[in-house]
């Protein structure tokens, strides 16, 4: 136990006096809390739909009028109503134009968009540059609907106004959400499988480099006449999680309470993203942290297979298939967060770590379920442990060409 600990307080020293490592730490934790505040200061209301008064002590609604779009048409058929567009496209302001190429003069100096109606049911769109999220065609559509429908009452002598409330009947709905909504919870879990899956490599793949190259620079021979593989193993995987966990705790942290306090500012639009409920936030931590330790002593063990950097990619090429396989699976699955696969898989170990948080988020899991699929993590990453520690203890003095997992693990089985 003590020569563990001297480990992992070397391990831990290396990341926590790395420049690099607390300064990209702190930094990514003040950008993403400044980005946060920005509402308090600047005004967004055009993004957001609210507007900061009094250095963001007052909040209201953006106030109608100001800095309106400017869009031109050109009424070939007689049938545009500009009051139905200013219903329509909020904050604009329309201008008729005469011809058409007076409408591109238009839009080329600067308007939004322009409109030439060609008939009852037809129109030319005109724009300078389209934008991924242009919805101007889609809303003129329904403009011009209504077009025709005010025009076909007047020629019928039929009351527009009294068809529309017949035709168009206010539903009013209620909905009582008895369990999860997973609508509102899909993107915030979307974000937490990503980064569970983003530690796991990124730190994995440290830990791999770190075993190589002690191997490769001849220091494991000193390493290991003074500690022991498994405490030299088991010393980086866990200093490795608390490094994680702390770039990650004070990134995330920071990202979520910055959130917190500005909610009101940014209207709760950005809740599908940082509102995270606590339950969630606590088995994301557990299955999280289990994730990361079954995989960190796999690369450990992988890591020890090899006598070069430039032959690690080789080594943990496998296990890398099972964690993307994993990654993929888990995020197209979300869709479907009560189905058999993702059932199945939460309680797998190698993919648990972030299906089982997910269905907790978005589905129906009982307490039982939550237990054993932890318990069954907890087991497999003790005996990943054993296992990474087995081939590392075996792998560490063996130098020259990689050394295949099958054959590892041959040995390790004649050595019984």
């Amino acid at each position: 136990m003590k020569k563990f600990s001297i480990v992992l307080k070397y391990e831990l020293k290396e990341y926590f006096s790395n420049k690099t490592f607390m300064i990209l730490t702190f930094l990514l934790a003040v950008l993403g809390a400044a980005l946060l505040f920005l509402p308090r200061f600047v005004d967004m209301s055009d993004f957001t739909g609210v507007k900061v008064v009094g250095g963001g002590e007052e909040a209201t609604e953006q106030e109608p009028g100001q800095d309106k779009t400017g869009y031109g048409y050109v009424d070939l058929a007689g049938v545009v109503r500009e009051e139905v567009l200013l219903q329509m496209f909020p904050n604009s302001i329309w201008h008729r134009l005469e011809s058409v190429e007076e409408l591109e003069t238009a839009v080329q100096a600067g308007y939004e968009a322009g409109f030439v109606v060609t008939g009852p049911a037809s129109y030319e769109y005109y724009v300078f540059n389209k934008a991924m999220t242009d919805r101007n065609t889609a809303v003129f559509n329904l403009a011009m609907q209504q077009f025709y429908r005010m025009d076909y009452c007047a020629q019928k002598g039929l009351d527009f106004n009294e068809l529309t409330a017949a035709y168009e009947v206010p539903i009013e709905v209620t909905e009582q959400i008895l369990n999860k909504d997973s609508g509102s919870n899909y993107w915030y879990c979307y974000g937490l499988v990503i980064i569970v899956f983003m530690l796991i490599v990124y730190y994995g793949q440290m830990i791999a480099v770190s075993v190589t190259s002690e191997k490769s620079n001849r220091a494991i021979e000193v390493l290991v006449t003074s500690t022991t593989p498994n405490s030299l193993l088991f010393g980086k995987v866990i200093a490795g999680a608390v490094g994680g966990l702390f770039q990650m705790g004070m990134i995330l942290g920071a990202t979520l309470l910055s959130y917190q306090a500005n909610r009101e500012q940014w209207g709760g639009m950005l809740d599908m993203f940082f509102h995270i409920p606590a339950q969630v936030l606590i088995a994301f931590v557990f299955f999280g942290i289990g994730g990361y330790l079954f995989y960190a002593f796999l690369y450990g063990a992988m890591g020890a297979l090899v006598s070069k950097t430039e032959d690690i990619s080789k080594s943990v090429s496998g296990l890398m298939l099972v964690i993307m396989g994993v990654y993929f699976f888990s995020l197209i699955q979300l869709s479907n967060i009560d189905g058999t696969v993702i059932k199945i898989l939460s309680f797998l170990p190698f993919s648990s770590y972030s299906t089982m948080f997910a269905r907790i988020a978005m589905g129906t899991v009982a307490l039982w379920e939550i237990i054993l699929s932890f318990v069954l993590l907890v087991l497999s990453t003790l005996g990943a442990g054993w296992l990474g520690a087995k081939i590392y203890r075996m792998g560490t003095l063996r130098y020259g060409n990689p050394i295949k997992l099958g054959t590892a693990l041959k040995d390790l089985k004649k050595s019984r």
